[in-house]
């Protein structure tokens, strides 16, 4: 072992340049999907090179092949059995470009790369021309592990699920309209955040979100113990038709936030004081005080922002039943929101979307950069399924 290493240290400091390596590395890729192509066909006919087989299909020489990788276009030689019934997995008939380069383009697209800048990109990096429409039909295929993610299993129970909406701006019959991708983010049993699904409409509505329970129903979900949403009109009626038993805790911050939409400047620094004595009391009693307080300073200006305090306080102040570490993470919905941020910062080049299928496509794409860390649970994640073991005890373990 300790000599292959020196051959190959030894070998590596001939190379000089950049060009040198990569040359060399392009060399290697070539020999290296030569020799699988050799396996997949072994493989094919049941039997290893050189060996005698009773089969009545053979090895038939090879054919060459342009083929586009990461490291440029390169010419490999492609194994053929007379039967001409082969057909590699790595290389499919009909095609010529490695899969690591059609990751390649799929993660510019996902990254808000439009066709012809991925067109430009390819060229300057790997100095061969790749046409728009292969680049569309690559990222085509992404429709289909749309369909079987979105279908996909789920567990039986979530021990948090956060719900939003993102708005954007897609074509329909000759005109841009608003349309809301609806987003579900569950916390399973592992600590582990997860991507429930991605659902079109055409405005945030309560009855949109029934089809939505109702999906995730449908996929396996028997039961949330807790649902975190912003303050939509009849939100909370709606989960209780689906999971009856789930406790809706609606976000705070979008409540701070509409609670001071039209406070006037001179104000807000005073109005935002005493709000925050509310959410940031220690206890349900002490919040409820400090409403109090609320209501007699500012009722006479801004009754508005009272009664919303007031309508929603059941569901404004689930937190407070729960302890510390579960209170951060549901009394906003703050994560869903910063998953909401990189969808946007991925899209953020397109100013509106041709069809449903696109906005789609880049939303999905967006998610599955965005998510591509989330393998490892959430902070205290021990401590907090802990917590709801304590506290639901068997609603957790079915």
């Amino acid at each position: 072992m300790h000599n292959e290493q020196e051959l190959t240290d030894a070998f590596l400091k001939q190379l000089k340049t950049g060009d040198q390596l990569n040359s060399f590395l392009a060399q290697l890729q070539k020999r290296g999907i030569e020799k699988i192509l050799e396996g997949e066909l072994d493989a094919h006919l049941g039997y290893n090179k050189h060996e005698k087989s009773n089969s009545g299909n053979a090895r038939n020489g090879t054919s060459s092949k342009q083929v586009k990788t990461s490291f440029g276009e390169s010419t490999i030689e492609v194994p053929r059995d007379r039967d001409a019934s082969f057909n590699p997995m790595l290389l499919p008939k009909r095609q010529n470009m490695v899969d690591g380069l059609e990751n390649v383009i799929v993660s510019l697209y996902a990254k808000g790369m439009s066709a012809s800048d991925i067109e430009e990109q390819i060229r300057g990096v790997y100095n061969f021309d790749i046409s728009t429409s292969t680049i569309s039909r690559i990222t085509e295929t992404v429709a289909n592990d749309i369909v079987v993610w979105q279908n996909r299993p789920l567990e039986p129970v979530y021990l948090i699920v956060w719900m939003d909406g993102i708005v954007f701006k897609v074509r329909e019959n000759s005109k841009v309209i608003n349309k809301t991708i609806y987003l579900a983010v569950g916390l399973n049993r592992d600590g582990k955040k997860e991507v429930l699904g991605m659902w079109l409409g055409k405005n945030e509505s309560a009855a949109f979100w029934l089809g939505v329970l109702t999906d995730l129903k449908a996929r396996g979900v028997e039961d949330i113990l807790i649902t975190a949403t912003d303050n939509l009109n009849g939100f909370t009626q709606t989960i209780k038709q689906v999971f009856p038993q789930s406790q809706t805790q609606i976000c705070v911050v979008h409540q701070i936030r509409n609670s001071a939409r039209y406070v006037v400047w001179k104000d807000k620094k005073a109005f935002a004081k005493d709000m925050k004595l509310i959410y940031d009391a220690p206890t349900k009693q002490a919040a409820k005080a400090a409403l109090e307080h609320f209501a007699t300073q500012w009722n006479h200006k801004y009754p508005y922002a009272i009664k919303s305090w007031e309508d929603n306080w059941e569901e404004l102040t689930i937190f407070f039943d729960f302890p510390l570490e579960i209170r951060k993470i549901i009394y906003t919905t703050n994560l869903i929101e910063n998953l909401n941020g990189k969808i946007r910062k991925y899209t953020k080049n397109k100013l509106s979307f041709p069809t449903d299928e696109a906005v789609l496509k880049s939303v999905f794409l967006a998610l599955r950069e965005a998510t591509k860390k989330w393998t490892m649970p959430i902070h205290n994640g021990g401590v907090i399924l802990n917590q709801f073991l304590t506290i639901f005890e068997k609603r957790v373990q079915i």
